[in-house]
């Protein structure tokens, strides 16, 4: 890594050699890196890079925070700024749930949760995907929460600077896609389109330079799939056509980072079975097969949606259709998993949660 030619580190810390005073930074907690970019502009560009959190995760100063869009709690008149407002939003005479991202630091054991999106200060749009790049959280697309269209845009929450930027929109519309991100790129893959008509097409987002480019198609259309990234493809479990919704398929789409192609797995899951929010990154070699959260205890049968962190995983269920949904931890270990356990929410964080991801920073 060439750190001094990219970052100019010539006295990067004044009486420390250039390698002592990038490993210094290193070390800084992520809660720290808002007021050190303000230090002086050297440290801001260095903290701003991809490099300087890949150097971080290699030298193992990061830790892994779960990050869930999660129905916002419902507040009283006499809480809020505006006594005829709730943290839900009204849409004609029904009242729906608003969502927000709720985060839980495993390292701290601590939640808290992230200030809106500034285009949408009462919850992100609905059905919106999530997912983690070099240290950041990215929000895309979905439903405005007002009018159900679908929308475009991608948010980029930085957790150094705390806040929110608007980056380039997707360029087509589509809601229920699978997502995913590697080295730097965010993938998208089926879905359906405003006539709900399943699609093929595939598109990724270059976070850096902000800009979308498109793929290859998949051999077929897959609305309401589950995208995971394993090693270094990017999976599309399951999904249906247009003629056959709602009738989940047992294939899967394998996109090969290095190639740029796609390839096909027959029976990669469960024949009938919706995967959204429950396909492990661990291929069952046995039974040839991705295996799925909800099969690890009976707690979590119904709803379910995890995360992974780690050698652990975060895991939200419950174990009967209408049944409050509970979190649970379980250790990973090879060969068989710990026990399921419970773990000690806070009420304002106990919400049903739509969709999850781990951010590493």
């Amino acid at each position: 890594m060439e750190t001094s030619k990219d970052f100019s580190l010539s006295e990067l810390i004044p009486g420390l050699p250039d390698e002592l005073g990038l490993e210094c930074l290193t070390r800084l907690p992520y809660s720290t890196h808002r007021v050190a970019s303000r230090v002086c502009r050297r440290w801001r560009s260095l903290i701003e890079t991809r490099e300087f959190h890949l150097l971080r995760r290699t030298n193992g100063h990061t830790h892994k925070l779960a990050c869930l869009v999660q129905a916002l709690p419902k507040r009283n008149a006499a809480e809020t700024d505006n006594p005829t407002k709730e943290n839900y939003t009204k849409r004609g005479d029904k009242t729906a749930a608003s969502f927000g991202v709720a985060v839980y630091d495993s390292a701290e054991l601590s939640w808290h949760r992230l200030d809106p999106v500034p285009k949408y200060p009462d919850g992100l749009p609905l059905f919106s995907r999530i997912t983690s790049c070099e240290g950041k959280l990215v929000v895309i697309g979905g439903w405005d929460p007002q009018t159900y269209k679908t929308v475009t845009e991608v948010f980029v929450f930085d957790f150094s600077e705390n806040r929110w930027r608007e980056g380039r929109k997707m360029p087509t519309k589509r809601s229920f896609f699978a997502a995913g991100a590697h080295s730097g790129r965010v993938y998208v893959a089926g879905g359906h389109d405003e006539n709900k008509n399943a699609l093929s097409s595939t598109w990724v987002y270059d976070m850096a330079r902000d800009e979308w480019s498109e793929l290859t198609r998949m051999s077929q259309d897959r609305d309401e799939c589950e995208g995971a990234v394993i090693g270094d493809e990017f999976w599309v479990v399951s999904g249906y056509g247009s003629d056959n919704q709602g009738t989940f398929e047992a294939s899967a789409e394998i996109y090969d980072f290095d190639t740029g192609m796609w390839r096909r797995v027959e029976g990669a899951w469960e024949e009938g079975r919706c995967p959204r929010g429950c396909v492990v990154g661990v291929w069952r070699g046995e039974e040839r097969r991705l295996a799925s959260w909800s099969e690890l205890d009976s707690e979590v049968l119904v709803g379910t949606c995890a995360v992974l962190l780690g050698d652990r995983a975060m895991i939200v269920g419950s174990g009967y259709q209408g049944g409050a949904h509970g979190f649970y931890e379980v250790e990973l270990r090879e060969g068989q998993n710990g026990k399921v356990k419970k773990i000690s929410v806070a009420a304002e964080f106990s919400g049903p949660i739509q969709s999850a991801c781990c951010v590493e920073i």
